[in-house]
């Protein structure tokens, strides 16, 4: 099982999300209804695994079998709903950084819940720096066990939803949004 590894903030993630998400749109044209840059990746500063996680919300859970297909064509690998949470996951490899596009129905709660944690983070930069020194800790002491890194972020991350109750996860625009 391959290792946790974070690499140092590059400024140049921003713009790799742009080129993504704007290749991604065209892929699930017309069932796109918004993707969000979401994950440390997308909270300046953040040291972060190496891949641009990306929430694309889609207007018909039942177009999920046909937009599974385009995206395998365009080298795209499925995953599944590993956590059943209404989350289908993807992941692309590319270099530098590789991709992880979770594509979710309207409404979805979890992806709510990490919009509200991305921007809580870029609200708070102690939020931030918190977060940062917990992934680089327990990253160290996972090793290759995925399942310690992540359960070992699930209290910092209730606490700082928690922090965040009475701030709202943003409108959802009417066409997509990067």
């Amino acid at each position: 099982m391959p290792r946790v590894t974070l690499v140092e903030y590059d400024p140049r993630w921003p713009s790799l999300f742009e080129e993504r998400a704007a290749a991604i749109s065209t892929l699930l044209s017309p069932f796109a209804r918004e993707i969000h840059h979401i994950g440390s990746t997308a909270i300046p500063g953040l040291a972060a695994k190496p891949k641009i996680d990306i929430d694309a919300v889609i207007t018909d859970e039942g177009a999920m079998p046909e937009l599974r297909a385009r995206l395998c064509k365009a080298d795209y690998t499925f995953h599944g709903d590993p956590h059943a949470s209404g989350l289908w996951t993807f992941t692309a490899a590319a270099l530098p950084y590789g991709t992880r596009l979770y594509l979710c129905g309207e409404g979805n709660a979890a992806h709510a819940a990490r919009l509200l944690f991305r921007n809580r983070l870029r609200e708070r930069p102690d939020f931030a720096r918190r977060y940062e020194a917990l992934k680089r800790a327990l990253a160290a002491q996972a090793g290759g066990d995925w399942d310690t890194y992540n359960n070992g972020k699930r209290s910092f991350i209730d606490e700082v939803l928690a922090a965040a109750t009475t701030k709202k996860a943003p409108p959802s625009p009417a066409g997509p949004s990067y």
